[in-house]
């Protein structure tokens, strides 16, 4: 992965800055659509455009943040041809990955240390998508009415 998309809300910043110095440290390229502070924001209004830049192919891959992961995971998914996957463990964000080809990892701030949210993104950067059977379904997550 060459570029990263980032976007959180207030609850998510406090991690952003050491995932942007992974990221950077590992020569990946980064998109951060904010939140830059703790003041009080709304997660869809950052979610969306890290989701867009992906969804777009200006990066390969995303990460969001907040408090609980959903919010943003919501936004995120709401994006056609995103994947947005919820982690809280480097497990969750391997399989994300593996089986499900995420292309987007949530963090959950409030709810997993700062050591573990380093880590799962490593191991989201790190897994490839197994394919195979996999693929045929992720291929049918995409609904048409």
């Amino acid at each position: 992965m060459k570029t990263i998309s980032i976007g959180c809300d207030h609850a998510g910043f406090p991690y952003k800055d050491a995932i942007i110095k992974l990221l950077e440290e590992r020569g990946i390229g980064v998109l951060n659509f904010g939140t830059d502070s703790l003041d009080s924001v709304d997660y869809p209004d950052f979610a969306h455009p890290t989701a867009s830049a992906v969804e777009d192919g200006k990066a390969d891959a995303g990460i969001l943040l907040c408090g609980s992961g959903n919010g943003v995971a919501m936004s995120a998914n709401k994006h056609q041809g995103i994947r947005a996957a919820l982690c809280w463990n480097t497990e969750i964000a391997e399989m994300a990955r593996l089986h499900n080809n995420a292309n987007m990892i949530c963090v959950p701030v409030r709810y997993v240390s700062e050591e573990t949210a380093l880590d799962m993104i490593k191991t989201f950067l790190e897994t490839e998508f197994e394919g195979g059977r996999h693929q045929r379904r992720v291929g049918k997550i995409i609904f048409n009415c």
